[in-house]
């Protein structure tokens, strides 16, 4: 539950500022100026903060969208992503974002307009090229949905374009934006997953491994094409029999002709964020793993993530084709 929203001055009255207030109507609300001034504070504690985030409501100025990082994006010949909002609802203990921001605090950026005004610029510049714009990169795609109605907007401006493709990343089971409406044939839901058993320790806050797989396999028979996301992969004492016994749940009795793609990568951290994580939580077991560290990254070892890769590579190519699977090295 959110108790205090922070709102810019400048955006209080837009459209979607107020209905995020009028859906959250036992929250108090607070003016400020700029979103930086509480964001971007200095010595806040992600993890204490994470209890119980305030919603900071801001306009976004630039950046709407951004090349997505070498190694993250399907088989485009450009991939982009988009940001409307910074940090997750979820606590999941390998996320990135718990090292790259010192706030949990959520921020919404509410001029959905000119993310899409950029994002119908990008496309026209690239006219003669395959495109791929993601979603969920900063945030979860659907999470929040209930209250920023963003991804309800984003698909109705992806109907217009129908040669270009949206990813919504997400381990949500918030679905009811995609059923009420016809599936576009452009638009991938890709779901986070991994084992029940380590899901359960890692991915805090979040719907089970099981509510995941029934929510992607409805949204499949319903029309809407799925991907598979297994990032990142995690070592563990049978982890083999775990990732397949995973593979076999979510193959059983699905629309494979709806599977978009599937994508697998290693579990690995830029130096400095690893060390800011590992100090948050310095007595999880995740981090109890020895890791090695080359060139910045922190990972499991080239190893270890080359048996993981080889092996996943192998257990997919039963259920689907090649040409759908792809590693991200992010």
């Amino acid at each position: 539950m959110i108790d205090s929203i922070f709102a810019e001055r400048e955006v209080l009255d837009h459209p979607i500022a107020q209905k995020v207030i009028k859906r959250l109507k036992h929250a108090d609300v607070f003016e400020i100026e700029r979103y930086q001034e509480m964001f971007n504070k200095r010595q806040q504690n992600f993890r204490i903060q994470k209890q119980n985030p305030a919603l900071i409501l801001a306009r976004k100025h630039d950046n709407f969208v951004l090349p997505a990082p070498q190694g993250f994006g399907l088989d485009a010949q450009k991939n982009y992503y988009f940001s409307h909002m910074y940090n997750c609802i979820y606590d999941c203990r390998y996320c990135f974002l718990q090292g790259m921001y010192s706030s949990a605090n959520y921020v919404l950026f509410v001029n959905y307009e000119d993310f899409f005004k950029a994002i119908s610029d990008t496309i026209d510049k690239n006219t003669d090229t395959s495109l791929t714009f993601f979603s969920g990169y900063d945030c979860d795609s659907l999470a929040f949905e209930k209250i920023t109605g963003f991804a309800e907007k984003a698909l109705e401006f992806f109907t217009n374009f129908s040669s270009v493709e949206l990813e919504l990343r997400t381990k949500s089971i918030v679905s009811e934006t995609l059923l009420k409406r016809s599936p576009i044939s452009n638009c991938i839901v890709a779901y986070s997953l991994s084992p029940s058993n380590l899901a359960g320790v890692l991915d805090n806050k979040a719907p089970s491994i099981e509510r995941r797989v029934n929510a992607l396999k409805t949204l499949a028979k319903n029309g809407w094409p799925v991907g598979l996301r297994f990032d990142p992969l995690i070592y563990c004492s049978g982890w083999k029999n775990l990732y397949s016994e995973l593979l076999q749940d979510i193959f059983t009795d699905i629309n494979i002709d709806k599977v978009h793609s599937v994508s697998h990568g290693p579990l690995r951290f830029p130096k400095e964020m690893y060390k800011k994580i590992t100090s948050l939580y310095p007595d999880d077991k995740l981090f109890s793993f020895p890791m090695e560290t080359k060139g910045g990254i922190v990972s499991y070892g080239t190893d270890i993530e080359q048996e993981m890769s080889l092996f996943l590579q192998s257990e997919l190519e039963k259920y689907t084709t090649k040409k759908k699977i792809f590693r991200c090295l992010v």
